[in-house]
């Protein structure tokens, strides 16, 4: 499948289920006036050119590039909370992002992934670069609306714009796919990408942003290359050496030392 139409069908799949969870936990509220634009500028210009930049940017870049700049998140929620004074930056959380950018840092040394911006690397690293900062967008100004509604509502309305989004762009696919010749593994993947990462993992997202806070909530977005240097060594058979070692005990220390900034989980 195409990515733009396996994103619109996870994402048209999450919709639903999203919904289904807010009337099940009834925590439904109806969108005040006000909170329209807010809603729709976190879903358009966060959440859906989030998806649009990262993979253009994957695409026209090495692994390495993509794997140090996806874990730039931490900087661009602490930039938009710096700039628009949402949120403010302890030390300890500043501390606890410098260690997990130094541990990422080590993980990709440690992998011999390529790092470059000559030729088409620079445009796709500049996309990803810009992917980060939507999705900054949408980490931190999603805690607003947390101060009146359920984070199982405000998912439901991020990945329902999102769904209408890429549906509409979408349509072009559609209309050229022969669904009768779509394996079954293809919609498993739908299934499962749609139901357990564009649903439960953006429930959970939002639910840790309104918990503690945007920047340390953003700082678990680095954990992920531990566990895919991990997965890659248990199932793959990848080398898995001392600076990936290294670089997943920093990236822990820093995102431990941001938890206790303010002395809660």
């Amino acid at each position: 499948l195409p990515f733009v139409a396996y994103n619109a069908l996870r994402l048209l799949l999450a919709a639903p289920v999203a919904w289904l969870v807010v009337f099940a936990t009834g925590r439904y509220r109806p969108l005040a006036r006000e909170d329209v634009k807010a809603v729709l500028l976190i879903s358009l210009a966060g959440f859906f050119v989030f998806q649009l930049f990262f993979v253009s940017g994957v695409e026209r870049t090495t692994a390495g590039n993509a794997s140090l700049i996806g874990c730039l998140l931490p900087v661009a929620v602490a930039v938009i909370n710096r700039v628009w004074r949402i949120e403010p930056l302890s030390r300890a959380t500043a501390a606890g992002i410098a260690a997990s950018l130094a541990g990422v840092a080590l993980i990709v040394a440690g992998s011999g992934k390529e790092v470059s911006l000559a030729g088409r690397n620079l445009l796709g690293a500049l996309l990803l670069l810009g992917s980060q900062f939507c999705y900054g967008y949408y980490t931190v100004f999603s805690r607003p609306l947390l101060d009146r509604y359920s984070p199982y509502q405000v998912t439901a309305w991020v990945v329902t714009v999102s769904a209408v989004l890429f549906a509409c762009i979408a349509l072009p696919d559609f209309l050229a796919i022969s669904w009768g010749e779509v394996p079954p593994a293809a919609w498993l993947s739908v299934a499962y990408s749609g139901v357990v990462a564009m649903c439960v993992g953006n429930l959970l997202w939002v639910w840790g942003v309104g918990r503690i806070g945007s920047a340390r909530t953003s700082l678990f977005n680095n954990v992920s290359p531990v566990f895919a240097v991990a997965s890659g060594y248990l199932l793959l058979g990848e080398e898995f050496g001392l600076l990936q070692l290294a670089g997943g005990a920093v990236i822990f220390w820093g995102v431990y030392r941001a938890r206790t900034a303010s002395g809660k989980a």
